[in-house]
C-alpha cells in the first residue's frame, strides 16, 4: 500500500512525515470543506482513502464513501491527530492485510 488520499482539514503538519515513515510514499490532500469538493473524484492510483472527521463537510464525507465503495478502496476515519490516525490505521481490518508496515502479531 503506497498511495493515500488524505481529506479534510486545512493543514497537516507534520502528518504526511509521520505516514511516509510508515510506508506511504504518494500522498494527496483534498481540504473537503467545500460544497463543490462532492464533485471531486479519487485519483486512480489511489489504495486507502483517509478521512479527517473534525474538518470535512458530511455530504463530502458521504459521496467520498460512496465513491469510495464502487472502487473497492478501503477508507479510514480519524480525527487530526497523530495517535488518532494511528489508531484509525491499525485498527482497520482491510487496512492491516494490506499495510506492510502494521506488525499483525501485535495487535
Amino acid at each position: 500500500m503506497d498511495t493515500l488520499m488524505i481529506v479534510g482539514a486545512d493543514k497537516l503538519g507534520s502528518i504526511p512525515k509521520r505516514l511516509q515513515e510508515l510506508g506511504f510514499e504518494d500522498i494527496s490532500h483534498v481540504s473537503g470543506r467545500k460544497v463543490k469538493m462532492v464533485h471531486k473524484k479519487i485519483p486512480d492510483k489511489v489504495d486507502l482513502v483517509l478521512v479527517l472527521t473534525d474538518f470535512i463537510n458530511h455530504n463530502v464525507a458521504t459521496k467520498l464513501k460512496e465513491k469510495a465503495k464502487e472502487r473497492c478502496i478501503p477508507v479510514c476515519y480519524a480525527r487530526r491527530s497523530w495517535c488518532s490516525i494511528y489508531k484509525a490505521l491499525t485498527n482497520c481490518d482491510e487496512v492491516c492485510e494490506k499495510c506492510p508496515f502494521l506488525d499483525k502479531d501485535s495487535m
